[in-house]
């Protein structure tokens, strides 16, 4: 049962997961097109590649709008949050390996000790991100129950990928745990508060333009 498991997870389950994905993506970019074409046509007459890029590169950069400077801390973990939840599982070796046997296609791929502590750092932004939801009360009355589910299917992965991956008791579990949380944690992501990585670029465009081409200000 535990091979038959493996088996669907590792083949039929990806590319159902890669499909919703992709399929889910689309239909909420494609929506999200069709709405703002109906309540803010005016948008597309001043959209600015200038001063969306702008926007964008100074929303990217650590400290690059005021509240970030305000909140240095919270900036600082959020990037570094970012940039580990992105690098872990691109460069991480297993996940390179698998991609090389499936599709021939390889690149550079990190000391498995730096990815530990990469994981281990996602882990522990995930529960900063959570007592900081329970403790602040300005962030914790707009918490809902579905910001404590995201942060555990964030942590889920990553979790059930170190236990495995140091084959700690009932690791072949985990090994299927992983596999399991890290698709539906993929399928999630047009469909709840993680689709901000699909809008973020469209969002930024829009408020760098408003504010550069029609306001004349900054929009950080």
């Amino acid at each position: 049962m535990t091979h038959e498991i493996y088996a669907f997870l590792r083949g039929p389950m990806v590319w159902i997961s890669l499909t919703v994905f992709l399929g889910g993506s689309v239909y909420r970019l494609a929506s999200m097109w069709r709405l703002a074409k109906k309540k803010d046509a005016v948008i597309f007459h001043y959209i600015s590649v200038f001063y969306s890029l702008r926007s964008l590169l100074h929303w990217v950069s650590p400290f690059g709008s005021l509240n970030m400077r305000k909140n240095p801390a919270m900036t600082v973990i959020a990037f570094i949050f970012h940039v580990c939840l992105i690098a872990t599982p691109v460069f991480l070796s297993a996940h390179v390996i698998l991609v090389k046997e499936s599709w021939d296609i390889s690149w550079w791929w990190m000391p498995d000790h730096m990815a530990d502590l990469l994981t281990v750092i996602v882990i522990g932004c995930c529960l900063f991100f959570a007592g900081r939801r329970i403790k602040r009360p300005d962030v914790r009355y707009l918490t809902s129950v579905s910001d404590y589910l995201i942060l555990a299917a964030i942590a889920a992965p990553f979790i059930t990928g170190l236990w495995a991956y140091h084959q700690w008791p009932a690791f072949s579990a985990m090994m299927l745990l992983h596999m399991a949380s890290a698709e539906i944690l993929l399928m999630m992501i047009p469909f709840t508060r993680l689709n901000h990585m699909l809008f973020f670029p469209f969002t930024r465009g829009y408020m760098g333009s408003e504010f550069g081409a029609v306001k004349n200000a900054k929009d950080w």
